[in-house]
């Protein structure tokens, strides 16, 4: 049997965005498939006590190791644990291995967005994130890389063999389905602060996502617009965020930009199902779960065509040069006067995200995870 270490201190984390949401779905998928095989066992290593529940861990299968720390959690406390219990293979599924630790690790690599655009992160964590990737993907036995966007940009900045790089591509939150009980989405408006129909974007507030031309684009459609609808841009503040609210005072949108901030998970399907239409320009992904959590509720969406997002969206979307406001503007016209570009895409929209599923992920990780160890106890 494979001993498994998993670094799941993301999963347990408070308020989950794309990578914690990565990681929380895919161990507890790993979890589910382990107990089927019954080929591994896993330990779990966190930084805080998870809420119960989170993960459904079978005594034979599976275990909780709890190690708090105030800093340097993953080079210090997850190493000094590791060196302590030998595990046959070490995962961890958000981008940093530790400085030292024995056998082989596999590590994911979300994206390497902070090579394409550096101005668009602080410095200090520009320099981290690249110094950990670059010793994660040269240290790992293999790497699961979210798209082959994200494979291609390991082989372009750091030189490293393609042949040890996977093309894992994530599930979408089996939870998540569409809305349709209207006092459901009006309440969620409300709870949001969300005066009437909306566009919507998912995700962090950081220059990356481009919203300070997504609201430009809103500005040259909104007075054409029948009927108007505001632009709910919803997540919390990430970094460098001072242009999107700028943005829009300069433009005179501030009855029509809502920032709902960050949103629970128990409200995202009904946010989603609600919305017009999902508008997700961003400059750079590794993935962009958000397209497809929006296809799941049968939300038409335009998104970006570039990086991973064409590979996510496939013809299930309508795709625009990120860096055309006009193009956005017209997507924005298209998608909401366009009955049978709408339907098209709603229809499409759900066989697409039908096709990322966890279960699907698990099992291609586990193959490489048991492949990554040294030997095999009985």
């Amino acid at each position: 049997m494979v001993t498994i270490a998993i670094d799941a201190s993301r999963a347990a984390a408070a308020q989950r965005t794309g990578t914690e949401a990565y990681s929380l779905h895919l161990i507890r998928a790993l979890l589910a498939l382990g107990a089927e095989r019954r080929s591994a066992r896993f330990t779990l290593y966190c930084r805080d006590t998870p809420p119960p529940h989170l993960f459904d861990l079978d005594a034979e299968r599976a275990a909780l190791s709890v190690l708090p720390a105030p800093r340097l959690w993953t080079h210090v406390r997850f190493a000094a644990a590791l060196f302590r219990d030998r595990p046959d293979v070490t995962f961890v599924p958000a981008h940093t291995l530790p400085l030292a630790f024995p056998g082989p690790g596999v590590v994911t690599v979300h994206d390497l967005g902070f090579r394409h655009f550096p101005e668009a992160h602080p410095t200090a964590a520009r320099l981290y994130l690249d110094l950990t990737t670059k010793h994660s993907a040269r240290r790992a036995r293999a790497i699961l890389a979210d798209s082959a966007c994200t494979r291609r940009d390991l082989t372009a900045f750091y030189g490293i063999d393609a042949a040890k790089i996977h093309v894992v591509y994530p599930g979408v939150d089996p939870t998540l389905a569409p809305v349709q009980d209207a006092a459901a989405l009006a309440e969620v408006r409300e709870h949001y602060g969300i005066p009437g129909p909306y566009l919507l974007h998912v995700g962090s507030l950081q220059p990356r996502k481009n919203l300070t031309r997504l609201i430009e684009a809103y500005a040259a459609w909104l007075p054409d617009a029948a009927p108007q609808r505001y632009l709910v841009l919803a997540g919390a503040r990430g970094w460098l965020y001072d242009d999107i609210f700028a943005t829009v005072r300069r433009l005179g949108l501030e009855a029509w930009v809502c920032f709902p901030g960050y949103v629970d998970d128990a409200h995202l399907a009904a946010l989603y199902s609600g919305a017009d239409a999902f508008v997700f320009p961003s400059l750079y992904e590794g993935f962009g779960f958000p397209v497809l959590e929006a296809m799941r509720c049968r939300t038409p969406v335009i998104c970006a065509n570039t990086s991973s997002l064409p590979e996510v969206a496939g013809e299930a979307a309508l795709l625009v040069d990120p860096l055309e406001v006009g193009a956005l503007t017209n997507a924005l016209r298209r998608l909401t006067t366009d009955a049978a570009l709408r339907a098209t895409l709603i229809l499409q929209g759900e066989k697409q995200a039908a096709r990322f599923t966890w279960e699907r992920a698990a099992q291609q990780a586990l193959d490489i995870l048991e492949g990554g160890a040294p030997a095999r106890r009985a």
